[in-house]
């Protein structure tokens, strides 16, 4: 008589890796697909949705639920600093990660000073943006390694705030101001999208004159308008 042969048991099924979500704000909408695709093809991301002004972006979070939002730094309506500020007054706690154009340098601090957990330039790669977001998603912060040295060296007393660009001397109040100078608003346009009087826009208007060695407000708009020209800077519509 012939004995049965024992079951072998099947190996347990490993369970799916659980996808984190992400939301993607910005308003080029060929840059949206492209990073759209890219996270789409991660085990362990998923696109929670798409947006093109930050507006829209923070009445859908709450349908979307994300993980993350990966940001522009440029974008109609708001500046990037105010953006976060934006989501966390909803939404706090929510990991933002910036994605942009502009130079770390410039940025990276004010976005975490502003509460966002990271800056990765464009330049970077999407292999890089990849590594960032999953940074960020196990609650570290990122910035690049020589903007994680150049930090390090403004806390400890090495190299004092702002002294590699008379821009850097600028509060974040008063780098807002001025790069909406710079994008033609008015000082009752700067009030009404900051949320400040005219006369505090006025005052801000007066330090960054100091700060900056300028003499007078023709000299302030045209230097305003020429770093947001070069810059690309946030605040225009």
């Amino acid at each position: 008589m012939m004995k049965k042969k024992a079951k072998v048991p099947s190996a347990p099924s490993r369970p799916a890796p659980v996808r984190r979500r992400i939301a993607i704000v910005d308003d080029h909408p060929f840059m949206r697909a492209g990073l759209a695709q890219l996270i789409g093809r991660q085990p362990d991301m998923e696109v929670a949705g798409e947006a093109g002004d930050p507006a829209e972006a923070i009445k859908a979070f709450a349908r979307w639920a994300p993980d993350l939002v990966l940001a522009d730094m440029t974008m109609p309506g708001r500046s990037g600093l105010e953006f976060i500020r934006d989501i966390l007054a909803v939404y706090p706690g929510m990991a933002v990660l910036v994605f942009s154009m502009h130079d770390e340098a410039i940025y990276a601090e004010r976005v975490l000073r502003a509460g966002g957990r990271g800056y990765i330039m464009k330049e970077s790669g999407g292999e890089n943006l990849l590594a960032a977001i999953r940074q960020v998603l196990r609650g570290e912060v990122y910035v690049s390694e020589r903007m994680s040295l150049r930090i390090l060296e403004t806390f400890s007393g090495r190299l004092p705030r702002g002294s590699s660009s008379p821009i850097g001397k600028l509060t974040d109040r008063e780098f807002e101001v001025f790069q909406l100078i710079g994008a033609g608003r008015s000082t009752k346009e700067i009030g009404v999208l900051l949320g400040l009087s005219s006369k505090t826009v006025d005052v801000h208007r007066g330090h960054i004159r100091e700060k900056l060695g300028l003499k007078d407000t023709t000299a302030l708009v045209r230097h305003a308008v020429r770093w947001v020209e070069a810059e690309g800077g946030p605040g225009k519509s």
